[in-house]
């Protein structure tokens, strides 16, 4: 599994934690069980817990810079897209920033709308002017 593969899952992983509500390392051991093995586990673990030790935070530069809007307001999917990319930026060392705004961006364009994209790039965008 190559890293943008693994940054689809963990995508799925974290937005089934907020659709269950469900912010657990057993929820994290239950998905990885799921998957077949792949070497990309340690990346996806790395990513889910980083985004659960921070997600106080994470929420708080989402509400900072998605100007005019509220966490409950935004797309689950694209709440989920911008937590793992502040999670990367923020607490992950080996994944350049421009790398997690352009996955990001990606992530947006497969899974949610062109909209999304452009809205995705203007808030990360904005915490890295502000970082």
């Amino acid at each position: 599994m190559n890293r943008k593969l693994a940054r689809e899952m963990v995508m799925k992983l974290c937005f089934q934690m907020d659709i269950q509500n469900d912010f657990s390392e057993e929820m994290i051991g239950k998905f990885l069980k799921d998957l077949p093995e792949n070497d990309q586990e340690d990346y996806i673990k790395k990513v889910a817990m980083s985004f659960i030790l921070n997600k106080e935070k994470t929420d708080k530069f989402i509400e900072k810079h998605s100007k005019g809007w509220k966490i409950n307001r935004l797309a689950k999917v694209d709440l989920t897209i911008l937590r793992i990319a502040i999670t990367e930026i923020h607490y992950i060392d080996d994944v350049p920033e421009i790398v997690s705004i352009n996955e990001a961006v990606e992530l947006s364009k497969k899974f949610s709308t062109d909209e999304s994209s452009k809205f995705i790039n203007g808030v990360l965008g904005s915490i890295l002017e502000d970082k």
